[in-house]
């Protein structure tokens, strides 16, 4: 069997490897009919821009994206900087440099990649999940019988903040920066999952398309893992089926079958203020634009923010959402599984995330009030403010660098629930109404714990579990997800999820020093 894994493991590496290398191979050349209409199509009035892109691009091969980018950036940039100093503001092209680069490159692609997209996947993709595959499902065997599995777990390199959880980081890090950043360097990818995307929406894929295929793979391959190692949970067996369910059908195929039959893109499980764009101008417009089914979504989004939402928690608990249906939940919970035992538990963290947590979510309500108020006043600006900034800067350093680049790149490290636990608008708000008005709780027999600290080791959100077990105690923490895997890692079966009563829901202990309290009055209060 550890032959079959190290055999996989070189497949995954090779498919991986093979992966990394595209955006800096491959063979791009424009021609002047293509040229003329993405001109056309972006509506580019640029004179300087088109003249520079002729005589520099047009008819000659480059290769690689490195430097047919850095010439469509350079013919952009200095075409605007001469129409904005000779005040020609209808000629300026609002179209990012980066965005520009990866319409033209992906018209452009030729050579072996963009010509053989089945076989590259095939390398790329299909050599990766054979690869990981190998490596896993052996695991039914070496891990033994059902039960705890976490042994070792600080002592490999993996997943004990070693070397090659350190390479992981990097490599996740450049990955999600080439994502928001720099979107032409992933023209490669885009045609590996053509195919795919043109049978579902009937329009070439785009680097958003290649993150979401390759989120729904990354999960439903780390979900075979999570079935093997929590096999003897069935709690951790329903959730993992959830959320991927969720992911693969609510947040990838319906959206891109909604675009093929000519609705407007959305996931109908997104609620607000993680969908912090939902109240932008330009989707309430493109929403009101689309008839009947625009009107529904709006609606939609709405009622599940403000009623469907604090509604299920107060049943359930926000684990309904995060544990069982929320994506970033999701790929935390699969990808991110081996490092959730990184999760900072000490008291400077808990002080940061409840500051930190709560001040996104004031910003995300600050944000689209304003926005909601320039939409209606028609107006750009909210007390000299111009809207499009603020939203700007979240977009930017919430919506990307925060959830995205940190949010995912920082699990080998820091653990699984970074952006979870520090950043989510929605997290917060699912978290007041956990706190103080819902029928969630776990409960503690604390006659029974033995002290092992397993559950406050692998608590992703950084609760110390076994402080509340040793009291007897329930849990009743905002932050809390109800993810469940502090019950599957008990040895002793000390804590139960459990939906109930509120009355007795939060039950502290006192401790007890010499004659500070009446011992009868305290009795009889119990």
């Amino acid at each position: 069997m550890k032959a079959i894994q190290n055999i996989g493991i070189a497949i995954f590496l090779v498919g991986l490897g093979i992966f990394a290398a595209l955006p800096f191979i491959g063979s791009f050349q424009l021609d002047q009919s293509t040229f003329d209409e993405i001109a056309t199509e972006k509506r580019i009035k640029s004179e300087l821009f088109i003249e520079d892109i002729q005589q520099n691009v047009v008819g000659k091969e480059f290769s690689g994206m490195i430097d047919l980018s850095s010439n469509i950036s350079k013919a952009l940039d200095d075409a605007n900087a001469t129409h904005v100093k000779n005040k020609e503001y209808k000629k300026k092209i609002y179209t990012k440099s980066s965005e520009m680069a990866s319409i033209i490159g992906k018209r452009s692609g030729t050579g072996y990649i963009a010509n053989n997209k089945g076989i590259m996947w095939f390398l790329t993709f299909g050599l990766g999940i054979i690869g990981a595959l190998m490596f896993i499902v052996p695991q039914v065997v070496t891990l033994g019988k059902k039960g705890i599995k976490n042994d070792g777990v600080y002592h490999q390199s993996s997943t004990g903040q070693g070397w090659i959880a350190w390479l992981v980081f990097f490599f996740l890090i450049s990955f999600y920066m080439v994502l928001y950043f720099g979107s032409e360097y992933a023209v490669n990818w885009t045609y590996l999952v053509d195919p795919i995307s043109e049978s579902l929406s009937g329009n070439p894929a785009g680097h958003w398309f290649v993150y979401g295929f390759m989120y729904c793979v990354i999960m439903v391959v780390m979900a075979v893992r999570m079935y093997i190692k929590y096999r003897h949970n069935m709690y951790q067996m329903v959730r993992t089926t959830s959320v991927l369910f969720f992911q693969i059908v609510f947040a990838f195929l319906i959206p891109e079958i909604m675009v093929r039959l000519q609705m407007p893109y959305y996931d109908f499980k997104n609620a607000f203020p993680l969908d912090y764009d939902f109240f932008f101008q330009w989707n309430l417009k493109s929403l009101l634009d689309s008839g009947g089914i625009g009107l529904f979504i709006l609606v939609w989004g709405v009622v599940l923010t403000v009623v469907i939402v604090p509604i299920m928690v107060y049943f359930f608990g926000k684990r309904w959402y995060c544990s069982w249906v929320c994506g970033c939940g999701g790929l935390a919970e699969t990808l991110g599984d081996p490092y959730r035992q990184h999760s900072s538990k000490s008291l400077f963290s808990w002080k940061v995330e409840r500051w930190l947590i709560h001040g996104v979510l004031v910003f995300a309500i600050v944000m689209t009030g304003m926005t909601l108020y320039s939409f209606f006043a028609e107006t750009s600006t909210v007390l000299g403010i111009k809207t499009s900034s603020i939203q700007n800067t979240y977009s930017v350093y919430i919506g990307s660098i925060f959830a995205g680049v940190i949010g995912t790149g920082f699990y080998p490290i820091f653990g699984n629930r970074m952006w979870c636990r520090f950043g989510c608008p929605l997290a917060a708000y699912l978290g007041f109404v956990q706190r103080f008005k819902s029928r969630f709780r776990i409960t503690t027999n604390g006659g029974q714990c033995i002290s092992c600290g397993n559950c406050s080791t692998y608590c992703e959100q950084g609760i110390d579990v076994r402080a509340y077990a040793q009291k007897g105690e329930n849990i009743v923490r905002s932050s809390c997800v109800g993810c469940g895997v502090c019950s599957a890692v008990c040895p002793r079966g000390v804590l139960k999820l459990e939906n109930g009563p509120e009355e007795g829901r939060i039950n502290p202990t006192e401790v007890l020093l010499g004659n500070d309290v009446d011992l009868m009055e305290l009795v009889n209060k119990k």
